[in-house]
């Protein structure tokens, strides 16, 4: 395995160039010389029509000022506008101030509207609904604490209500062991206790996040101990357990939010539903095929893994509801692609965060009509999975689903430059190699483009750009061939954090990137980069596009409608508008139509039957001629 380096710096080409860059400069600045015409070079060729036209071209856009954001989340709504959420922006000052952001940019005007942010959506997860409304869930509760910040020992009280009366233990409860002693940082209720079906007694359960009196290591508990409760009185006096497992000075994680809210599209606001079942911090929500949606994975409050409740979203009622029929783990922001049969779902195996390296990681197919599950074997570096990328190659209806890069888990600086294909149609799938990315990587964000290729961009080979190791580098994957193209390089680095969308008009947003330090050396802390990068690829340098002047704002599935064109259409598609966050999009997904010459530049589409393969929902719908040039998109509803 190789640890990956900054990429080298672009050859100088043009002797001519350089000596007239260079001339009257001394020797002493040849290094700063040789940077500034390597500069004025670059500058040069990516303006150039032939090279736009083979490579493309990536323009820097600054919002303004008052509206710059620490996006981590990046979701097209149908209207066009891209809804940038920052929360935090994983800035513990601005968590501690209530300070949570969201803004609306509008790709064609370049307006931005601050959008009032109710809780702290950061490390949230999100999908669409059938209505094109964003359903985001989970959030931060508390930041992380390092384990040279932590002065007290702290962690997780079990509780049991013996008593038939619920209890309301308040924060600040004391709790002892021996002569140590700890309290409660939060208020906790405890059901009653009840009897089971067979007459057997069961005491009501909860926990609650307890902290030592004192500062000394005395108050570190290292294995299982009983507490005695303080404060209880008449029947609950005797009739309440506490139970820690342990009790450490050690890092503590993120815990998770319970926060679930729908942004509605027409008013341009959060609007509030029902709590999520459990807390979740980085987990990953999937649509299912009645319009409700899956939530997996994430931290609970107490920034533990969740061993594998899953819940299910319900948008008639906007309510959660736990689903213990469908315990299956996942380490946080699995990356999850619900199948064509529309009751499957595959797991690549990419992930972004926290879990044990030895759980959960084997991608697989996950049968949530029965909870049963198949291992998909030969996967290369399955170890590297941790911030990989993954998505479905276009058109979804070939069910293949690709995983480049990735890195050890935790916060390792070795990467993989691995990239394996696996077919899902067939009865035995399993990952293929297919051409290895050109440098090992963690981080990057893949893009489907209308014409079937996927863009590959960003990443930095050690974790979070340690080292200065942004990878100005991005490719493009063809599906059919099986092969990696170059492309124009992206200028701004992309690391932690960052995202990548495609817009309707056939371009690609970059945005964000978290970097730990802003040196080589580690000795000066990075900031969040909030410049958003446009990336135009070579279709829109080919001349003349096809463009749709009609067609319906509503289409059935497994219907055929009837659409006009400027310009030969030899292919539709229709393209669902990513939602994205940690390199982890389960909306992206290229839908191929069937195409059929209707009269007089008219053309009739036919959309697939299969409901696995069309989700409900708004998509960008587009025709390409017959060199493979997309027209501008036109948004569709699928019922």
């Amino acid at each position: 395995m190789i640890r990956a380096k900054p990429s080298p710096m672009r050859r100088l080409r043009n002797a001519a160039l350089v000596c007239v860059t260079v001339a009257g400069v001394t020797a002493a600045n040849a290094p700063v010389v040789a940077d500034a015409a390597n500069y004025a070079w670059t500058e040069y060729e990516r303006r150039q029509a032939d090279y736009q036209a083979q490579h493309g071209f990536w323009e820097t856009v600054e919002l303004p000022e008052e509206y710059r954001l620490s996006a981590v989340h990046a979701a097209l709504l149908h209207t066009g506008k891209v809804l940038l959420i920052a929360g935090s922006g994983n800035n513990a000052a601005r968590f501690e101030a209530g300070t949570f952001s969201s803004v609306l940019w509008d790709p064609v005007t370049g307006e931005v509207e601050e959008i009032p942010t109710p809780e702290d959506l950061f490390c949230a997860g999100h999908a669409y609904l059938p209505n094109g409304n964003l359903l985001i869930a989970g959030g931060t509760q508390e930041y992380e604490q390092l384990e040279e910040q932590v002065d007290r020992a702290a962690g997780v009280l079990s509780l049991t209500n013996d008593h038939d009366q619920p209890l309301t233990l308040p924060a600040g409860t004391e709790f002892v062991s021996g002569r140590l002693m700890y309290r409660s940082t939060e208020d906790v209720t405890l059901p009653a206790a009840h009897r089971m079906a067979d007459g057997s007694a069961m005491g009501g359960v909860g926990e609650v996040w307890i902290e030592a009196e004192g500062t000394g290591d005395e108050y570190v508990m290292d294995e299982a101990r009983k507490f005695g409760v303080r404060g209880l009185t008449g029947d609950h006096m005797g009739q309440v357990h506490a139970e820690a497992g342990t009790v450490t000075k050690e890092k503590q994680n993120f815990q998770g939010l319970d926060a679930s809210y729908e942004f509605d599209v027409a008013t341009s606001t959060y609007r509030r539903t029902g709590r999520l079942d459990e807390p979740r911090w980085y987990p990953t929500l999937i649509n299912l095929q009645d319009g409700r949606i899956l939530a997996v994975s994430g931290l609970d409050e107490y920034g533990r893994v969740l061993p594998g409740d899953n819940e299910i979203y319900d948008p008639g009622s906007r309510t959660w509801t736990d689903q213990p029929e469908l315990f299956r783990y996942f380490p946080t922001y699995p990356a999850l692609f619900r199948l064509a049969d529309g009751q499957r779902v595959f797991y690549s195996g990419s992930n972004t965060g926290y879990g044990p390296a030895d759980e959960g990681r084997q991608p697989g197919i996950w049968d949530l009509s029965d909870n049963s599950w198949v291992d998909v074997p030969g996967l290369e570096d399955p170890e590297y999975n941790e911030t990989s990328s993954s998505f479905f190659l276009a058109p979804v209806q070939d069910q293949r689903v690709g995983i480049v890069g990735g890195g050890l888990v935790g916060d390792s600086d070795e990467a993989t430059a691995r990239f394996n294909v696996v077919d899902l149609s067939r009865d035995d799938p399993r990952y293929e190699p297919a051409p290895d990315h050109p440098s090992p990587a963690r981080y990057i964000n893949a893009v489907t483009l209308p014409d079937d290729t996927t863009l590959l961009t960003g990443g930095s080979g050690g974790y979070r750009g340690n080292g200065e190791s942004d990878l100005h580098l991005t490719t493009m994957y063809d599906p059919d061939s099986h092969t990696l193209h170059e492309a124009a390089p992206n200028q701004v680095g992309r690391n932690y954090h960052a995202t990548a969308l495609l817009l309707p008009d056939g371009r690609v947003m970059t945005m964000g990137s978290d970097p730990l330090f802003a040196n080589a050396e580690g000795t000066k802390s990075g900031t969040f980069d909030t410049r958003l990068e446009i990336y135009s690829p070579p279709y829109l340098f080919a001349g003349d596009r096809p463009e749709l002047t009609d067609a319906p704002e509503e289409v059935d599935r497994g219907g055929s409608f009837a659409v006009e064109a400027d310009g030969a259409v030899t292919e539709a598609r229709l393209l669902r508008p990513s939602a994205v966050t940690h390199q982890t999009d389960t909306e992206q997904r290229s839908v191929a139509l069937d195409v059929a010459p209707g009269r007089g530049g008219s053309y009739e589409l036919t959309v697939p039957a299969e409901e696995g393969l069309t989700p409900a929902g708004w998509y960008m719908l587009v025709v390409l001629d017959d060199r493979n040039v997309p027209s501008p998109a036109r948004w569709v509803h699928v019922g």
